[in-house]
């Protein structure tokens, strides 16, 4: 079975998802976002994350990722996911009511995606093409 691909918004993922990012990138995230360039030509910055039944291509630029993580009492003061973090409880209060995956390749099949997406480096100033598979 084929893992359905997903772009969204931070802030539209459902609370485990948010928590199993953290876990994934504990030291935050601007320095895994790739760049890709939408079907319509604009060139945008994600977080990948692959989970269970889907992969993500979480949208945010490099300061909203700076600011989440600074804004985010998870994250200590030097941007490291805390310790503790695994072992706080959560309930999860989203319920997929009202809330529409950004599908990738909008109901066509994957050869009619146009991303392409590059892995940033910060010691260039051009991004470099990414080999996996989006």
């Amino acid at each position: 079975m084929t893992k359905k691909r997903v772009i969204k918004d931070y802030d539209a993922l459902p609370e485990e998802i948010i928590r199993a990012v953290k876990m994934r990138y504990p030291t935050g995230y601007a320095a895994f976002l790739v760049s890709y360039t939408d079907k319509e030509g604009k060139k945008v910055s994600a977080l990948p994350f692959e989970a269970e039944d889907a992969y993500y291509l979480i949208r945010m630029t490099v300061q909203e990722a700076k600011r989440l993580v600074k804004e985010d009492e998870d994250y200590d003061e030097e941007g490291v996911l805390r310790e503790d973090f695994a072992d706080i409880e959560v309930e999860n209060e989203f319920d997929g009511q009202g809330e529409e995956d950004d599908e990738m390749a909008d109901g066509s099949s994957d050869e009619d995606d146009h991303i392409i997406v590059t892995r940033r480096r910060d010691d260039e100033e051009d991004d470099i093409p990414d080999d996996s598979e989006y």
